[in-house]
């Protein structure tokens, strides 16, 4: 691509182009006096762009839709949800735009979407609008993950608008410009399935599978009918488990896995009551609005599996003609996630504790490691960066995280005996755990320290600092201690809203 061509942002868009009924066309409301806070750099230039054009005016008016970008057909998406397992027959996009798509430099198609962007047909009294922290938030969250190797979705800009937006407080107002490789939801297709056929007679939700499989799982396009529509269900259920186990790995819970962030490509999507735990606890929950623990840590797997037959439901006329038929297949790939999920969750653990070998006792020996974890209220991610240090035969940091570490020298003996079987060179085990287990991640009390400066002062140095120690997870780096520690004592009790 010549350097010209990276300072223009030209659009497609299959999604408006191909799935009418699927969406509203609609615009961005104007912002009268855009501010770029942040732009992401190396995301730019992975979609072609230049990030100096990025920041000019014309930049600027392309980000916040004040300006439509060459090919830009901007519309409303359309989509159902399961929220808190009530069901809403039609949200959408209330406040935000999907520009178009970009064909990436490795050739792949994302999706470039406003987020605060104004009220839209599917705003249901909200205002539309979005507030400077929790964009920043998303930020901050998804830069995170992706340093992690978590598939997400990711922002390319955050703009301040210049109008104040009326919460519980008065706030800075901000758009969010998000890419992903689609926003193809759960959602969507029960969304589809309520439409009526086409006018050549295909169902939306045929058009919209057809759309999915060509954009996420290509080699399922030229199975026969009989099996390319069970192996879309197939291949979600595949990388949701790929997901959430990741998710689990590292302590992140979402909280707020409705069918509506549940995407299909297998992308974290939505990072409103979203947080990296501390302590470890499977009853984790920092949503103030999950008062049953519906989202907690522990039951994200369970709630994916609900949230994959949610999708199935829409799919089975398309599996087999044959109601009863099409229902028996999708139950046994609804019920296979949990084989998929433990496979995936299983052999992560073993890497996280150093182990070569699968085991029939891998099961017990990391059940007992997280009994004691709860117990004794130690935090997760310090824990395993610890654990791999007593891989070289040095057990004291870990054990000081323990109030009673004679019980986690019972487990530790078992542990040992596993990493003596595999006769490998403790130097290695330690490096091959720390490749996986981080020493930063997205502490929430850091989080909210970088967002209260931005949001109060306009001070954005703690969150560029922060996103900073973030892209680096894995590798310890010196005069970045704070950033490896729990939260303070003072911080209390963590609660997280759905601000995004």
């Amino acid at each position: 691509m010549d350097a010209e061509a990276r300072k223009t942002l030209v659009l497609d868009n299959t999604f408006a182009l191909e799935l009418v009924g699927m969406h509203q066309p609609w615009q961005a409301t104007p912002v009268a006096a855009p501010d770029l806070l942040v732009l992401n750099d190396q995301l730019a230039l992975e979609l072609g762009l230049d990030p100096e054009w990025l920041r000019s005016p014309a930049g600027i008016a392309a980000l916040t839709g004040n300006q439509l970008p060459q090919g830009a057909m901007p519309v409303a998406q359309a989509y159902s949800g399961h929220q808190f397992g009530g069901f809403s027959p039609r949200l959408g996009d209330g406040r935000a735009l999907l520009l178009g798509e970009v064909v990436d430099v490795f050739g792949s198609r994302r999706d470039l979407h406003l987020k605060g962007s104004g009220r839209t047909p599917f705003a249901r009294g909200g205002d539309g609008k979005a507030a400077v922290g929790p964009m920043l938030r998303e930020y901050i969250m998804g830069e995170a993950m992706h340093a992690l190797g978590i598939p997400t979705t990711r922002a390319l800009a955050v703009v301040a608008t210049g109008e104040q937006v009326i919460r519980e407080t008065v706030l800075p107002g901000a758009v969010l410009v998000r890419v992903a490789a689609s926003h193809l939801r759960v959602g969507s297709f029960q969304y589809a399935a309520m439409q009526p056929a086409t006018p050549d007679g295909v169902s939306l939700v045929q058009r919209l599978a057809d759309f999915a499989i060509a954009r996420h799982f290509p080699t399922l396009a030229d199975q026969p009918a009989a099996e390319r529509y069970l192996g879309l269900l197939e291949a979600v259920a595949q990388v949701q488990a790929e997901l959430v186990a990741r998710w689990m790995h590292v302590g992140f819970i979402h909280g707020v896995m409705n069918t509506d962030n549940t995407t299909i490509s297998g992308e974290t999507i939505d990072y409103g009551p979203c947080a990296f735990m501390d302590a470890f606890d499977p009853a984790t929950v920092f949503s103030s609005i999950d008062h049953a623990g519906r989202y907690a840590y522990g039951n994200q797997p369970t709630i994916t599996q609900w949230n994959l037959a949610r999708l199935a439901e829409p799919l089975l006329p398309l599996i087999h003609p044959d109601n009863d038929r099409a229902v028996e297949l999708a139950t046994a790939t609804v019920q296979g996630f949990v084989d998929r999920f433990n496979t995936v969750w299983a052999h992560g653990m073993r890497v996280k504790l150093g182990l070569a070998r699968q085991r029939p006792d891998d099961n017990e020996l990391v059940d007992a490691l997280y009994t004691l974890l709860q117990a004794q209220h130690v935090d997760h991610t310090v824990f395993f960066r610890a654990l791999a240090v007593a891989a070289t035969g040095n057990t004291e940091p870990v054990r000081q995280l323990f109030a009673a570490p004679g019980e986690f020298d019972e487990w530790s003996a078992k542990w040992s005996s596993r990493l003596q079987a595999d006769a490998r060179e403790p130097d290695a085990v330690a490096v091959g755990m720390n490749a996986v287990n981080p020493v930063y991640i997205a502490r929430n009390h850091l989080v909210e320290e970088a967002l209260a400066a931005a949001s109060a002062v306009g001070d954005l140095a703690p969150m560029r600092q922060l996103v900073d120690v973030l892209a680096g997870p894995y590798h310890e780096r010196p005069g970045l201690e704070r950033y490896a520690l729990p939260a303070p004592e003072s911080f209390g009790g963590y609660q997280t809203f759905c601000g995004t």
